[in-house]
């Protein structure tokens, strides 16, 4: 279990919300297995915990399940604005998180009655989407990335495929061409700003992000079609291009990175789980049952940033100031000891938290779509490779380094190729 001793707690910084033993959400230690911090955090701390962003950014990191759910429950009190945060003096113009928290005209960052007209488009928008189309159309991603490594008996699953199914399909609802330099280049830089490498610049990432999907917003003012951008813009809600814009980065970075990781955790415990045996087909729980437990145990989205206190307040016994930082730590809600005593997750159910809560959880019906894009992804990678094994052992498996989305770095492996 890890030790929240000297060498990850730290004073707190001056005007920090936190009490000295803040802890620094990062290190190798917390990338590989955050579920041992978040025990830690709490031991320590309780449901709500002092931690340090980075460049030692103070915030708080709330653990609670129920803490979780009274805070996205209570817009009046923790907004989404985050123009409120008491730290913007501290935050440099490269800080890696902007593109998290730097508001925008997004719906993300709505208030109100604003958030209900620009969530209702969406909402709208996404309705128009055909289930059983999607599931059709992903079955024929499926079928074609399948084709470009099934002769050779062996697959990096997460690049060549988690991430590049959801990435068509996304584009294609929205009315991009699903593939391309353009495409690609667009898929890599939202990458890139939900989730950067060493290296990587997120804000220029996004700033891309957004030019792209300006030129698509143009160009469907001109010729709309049967798809989301389209039916945001026809809407009679007539938000200006900016809005679309915007808020369409919400949709296909929410859509994309998100499910690509819920495919690849899934295909680890198909693959890794005795439960479901070596051979899938002969497992005795259901692809279904594996998307659900990884909803619960091993979430795409770990943590969320966030909300902001409209006012002072108190929230797991701390003293929250207005505008202090709270990150919704969707993981460990979902594994809160206070909804599973007994150390068990019945993953059965489906009251996680992992499409957060509140009226700014995943607009209706996204959690449905993407698990149409996800279901689909898995079973038909099982049903055309039915012999898939890992080619690695289970622990050489390792996780991207982010705190923020949970998904592992590669997922090699082999099979009897297929001639096609």
């Amino acid at each position: 279990m890890t030790d929240i001793g000297p060498s990850s707690a730290h004073p707190a910084p001056p005007g920090c919300p936190a009490h000295d033993g803040a802890v620094r959400l990062g290190g190798l230690e917390y990338q590989q297995t955050p579920a041992e911090l978040y025990r830690a955090l709490r031991r320590e701390h309780g449901a709500v915990a002092p931690v340090l962003l980075d460049g030692d950014v103070p915030a708080w990191l709330v653990l609670g399940y129920s803490e979780v759910t009274y805070v996205t429950g209570h817009d009046e009190l923790f907004a989404r604005d985050s123009r409120r945060w008491n730290q913007w003096e501290n935050i440099p113009e490269d800080w890696p998180l902007l593109p998290f928290v730097g508001y925008q005209p997004s719906v993300l960052f709505t208030e109100g009655e604003e958030h209900r007209r620009r969530a209702g488009v969406i909402t709208q928008a996404l309705e128009g989407v055909d289930q059983f189309e999607l599931a059709r159309d992903c079955r024929l991603i499926a079928g074609e990335l399948i084709a470009e490594f099934a002769g050779s008996g062996r697959a990096e699953l997460m690049g060549s495929y988690a991430h590049a199914l959801p990435m068509r399909a996304v584009v294609q609802m929205c009315g991009m061409p699903t593939s391309g330099e353009d495409t690609a280049q667009l898929v890599d830089d939202l990458r890139i700003s939900l989730d950067a490498a060493e290296g990587d610049d997120p804000v220029a990432a996004y700033g891309r992000v957004g030019e792209r999907l300006r030129q698509l917003v143009k160009d469907k003012r001109v010729s709309p079609g049967p798809d989301v951008t389209s039916r945001m813009l026809l809407d009679s809600a007539d938000l200006t291009d900016e809005e679309i814009v915007q808020d369409l980065i919400s949709v296909i970075a929410a859509a994309q990175q998100p499910t690509a990781n819920w495919i690849c955790n899934t295909l680890r415990l198909l693959l890794t789980d005795e439960r479901f045996a070596v051979n899938v087909s002969g497992g005795r729980l259901s692809v279904g049952e594996a998307l659900n437990e990884v909803l619960w145990l091993d979430t795409p989205t770990q943590n969320f940033i966030g909300r902001w206190a409209v006012r002072d307040t108190q929230l797991g016994g701390r003293q929250i100031r207005a505008g202090d930082c709270l990150v919704l730590g969707l993981a460990a809600a979902n594994t809160d000891p206070g909804i599973w005593p007994d150390a068990h997750v019945g993953a059965e159910n489906a009251a996680h938290l992992s499409f957060s809560n509140g009226e700014h959880r995943c607009p209706y019906p996204s959690p449905l779509l993407a698990d149409v894009m996800a279901r689909t992804a898995v079973e038909t990678l099982l049903e055309r490779l039915p012999d898939l094994v890992l080619a690695v052992e289970p622990e050489e498996l390792t996780w991207r380094p982010s705190i923020w989305m949970r998904g592992l770095s590669a997922l090699p492996v082999q099979f009897t190729p297929v001639v096609q």
